[in-house]
């Protein structure tokens, strides 16, 4: 489970460092925008747009050109994000709205329904689809990206390493668990059958992002600086000298031309209604 007051601090303490570190989830967002665009046949026009977890607003901008007559709702769970964007998008279409996605209710429909790098945040992602399905207009759709299992498997790799050298048998986790392509895509149908009598279509993608830092402390301040340190609420203290041998089997196992490498497994799904 998240702790949300703990993702609430974390992404809020650093709303002014994120841009400089997301590289990925920014290449994320480009990748879910031309995903949602493609194989478009409704033509629907675009009314109402619903952003989850908008960060510093680079997908919102991005929508704003893509739909320039369209009002976007921009619903992030930090307050330090919110004041971050509002500080950089000034436009009388966009409503931004600090809140937990999980525990809102909304009054309004939309013809959009995007997400960039936030699903993982969510404590019951099964019915947060099937609420957000029931906000969809007809022909509206549901696009979101998210991590997939195989997200720092370096890092899960020297965890597993270092437990069976310590012959440490408690479960300590280098962070959160992610959902397989099949795994995701399955749950989407499932979340959405009872409300329609044929199937579903939900379409996915995967794709892989690589991120190279000059060794695994630089690592980790990636992480921090994005907010995105683990906010589990089971994550367990581990030792000092169990942190040292990680950084240090992972800089000696994952190093190649004085870089090491960091697997992000990017995943991709959109729900039409």
């Amino acid at each position: 489970m998240i702790d949300k007051k703990q993702l609430k601090l974390h992404f809020s303490k650093n709303a002014s460092n994120y841009d400089e570190y997301a590289h990925v989830q920014k290449d994320m967002k480009n990748s879910l925008v031309k995903f949602m665009m493609q194989n478009n046949k409704n033509n629907i026009e675009v009314k109402n747009i619903l952003e989850i977890g908008c960060g510093t607003g680079y997908l919102t901008s991005t929508l704003i050109d893509l739909f320039p007559h369209s009002h976007i709702t921009a619903v992030d769970i930090a307050p330090g994000m919110i004041t971050e964007i509002k500080s950089k998008i000034k436009n009388d279409s966009v409503d931004f709205i600090c809140g937990d996605l999980e525990e809102m209710n909304f009054n309004n429909t939309y013809d959009i329904i995007i997400s960039n790098a936030t699903f993982q945040w969510f404590n019951h992602i099964h019915a947060t689809i099937e609420k957000l399905y029931t906000l969809l207009n007809s022909n509206g759709t549901l696009c979101f990206s998210t991590f997939g299992e195989h997200t720092f498997c370096e890092l899960n790799e020297c965890f597993k390493k270092v437990k069976e050298e310590m012959s440490i048998k408690e479960s300590i986790y280098s962070g959160q668990s992610f959902y397989s392509l099949n795994e995701l895509s399955t749950l989407c149908k499932d979340a959405t059958k009872n409300q329609r009598i044929d199937d579903v279509l939900v379409e996915g993608k995967e794709k892989f992002e690589y991120e190279y830092f000059n060794n695994c402390n630089d690592f980790f301040t990636s992480i921090k600086k994005t907010g995105a340190n683990n906010s589990n609420k089971n994550n367990k203290c581990t030792s000092l000298t169990f942190i040292k041998k990680v950084i240090k089997y992972y800089n000696e196992n994952f190093s190649k031309n004085n870089k090491v490498k960091t697997t992000y497994h990017c995943l991709f799904l959109k729900i039409v209604k």
